[in-house]
């Protein structure tokens, strides 16, 4: 599964790691988090990630 990168603050959403601190499974695709979920080091919204190559 692709990566996404935080545009603000350089966080990388791994969907191998999820984000288990804020009630995200490994395992989840970044396109199925849930709409209000928020970068946990800087909280930028989805809409601030792109995916990394």
């Amino acid at each position: 599964m692709k990566k996404y990168e935080c545009t603000l603050c350089g966080y990388i959403y791994d969907p191998e790691v999820g984000d288990e601190d804020n009630g995200v499974k490994a395992g989840t695709a970044f396109a199925d988090l849930p709409e209000d979920w928020v970068c946990p080091l800087c909280g930028a919204e989805k809409s601030d990630f792109e995916p990394v190559e």
